[in-house]
């Protein structure tokens, strides 16, 4: 699976300068957030792929123009081919706001999530705004990391982590990093094109949760 994953910046060679060559072969595209409504409209449209996305610390605009015909997966495990994506947007609370999360806050996230996540029988891919507490951070407060994100990570091994929140014109940035864990973590701050093999996740409906495959296979 071919995968085009966005975040923070709008980038004129995906928008102003459009060219489908850029794209083709793409089966998925994925927002980090940060981003125009109208960029991820033109992205699904042009690039012709769903496109899932969380909301990052900047997109209280979507309240007023969700970006149409793409799929908002905040608090949920999205089933695309097989590959199971788990979706938590936001960043650490830094002011007061919306879209902004203590630990304490991000850690009841996951909590409320852990029925779907039995259900799925966990999930390959995490989709978030902000990065995991000491992989891909910063010092100060509005670029901190989640540690609850680790936990996640140690917990249920997924192959890739996707996130954005720290921009490649930071001091301290870094594209890819590889966790403890074994999962890949990268940062998607611009555009980055990413290649899944079918062997790193299950086929469809076929994980092994019965009550899960039966749900995904009649969908």
């Amino acid at each position: 699976m071919r995968i085009l994953a966005v975040a923070d910046r709008e980038e004129a060679g995906l928008w102003d300068y459009w060219n489908a060559k850029k794209t083709e072969g793409v089966d998925l595209i994925l927002s980090c957030g940060d981003l125009d409504p109208d960029y991820l409209e033109f992205l699904t449209t042009m690039v012709n792929a769903p496109l899932l996305y969380v909301r990052g610390n900047h997109d209280r605009k979507y309240d007023v123009k969700e970006p149409l015909g793409c799929i908002d997966i905040d608090d949920r495990i999205y089933n695309c081919r097989g590959l199971r994506i788990l979706g938590l947007g936001g960043s650490y609370r830094y002011r007061p706001g919306s879209d902004m999360y203590t630990e304490k806050e991000m850690v009841k996230r996951i909590r409320k999530m852990y029925a779907k996540l039995r259900f799925a029988g966990g999930f390959d891919l995490i989709l978030t705004h902000a990065p995991a507490l000491g992989y891909g951070d910063l010092e100060d407060l509005p670029h901190r990391g989640f540690a609850c994100f680790n936990d996640l990570l140690v917990k249920y091994r997924p192959v890739y982590m996707l996130h954005g929140h720290v921009h490649s014109e930071y001091g301290s940035f870094q594209r890819e990093l590889t966790h403890p864990c074994g999962t890949k973590i990268i940062n998607c701050c611009g555009h980055v094109f990413l290649d899944i093999d079918p062997s790193q996740y299950p086929e469809q409906g076929k994980t092994g949760r019965k009550l899960y495959d039966l749900y995904i296979r009649s969908r």
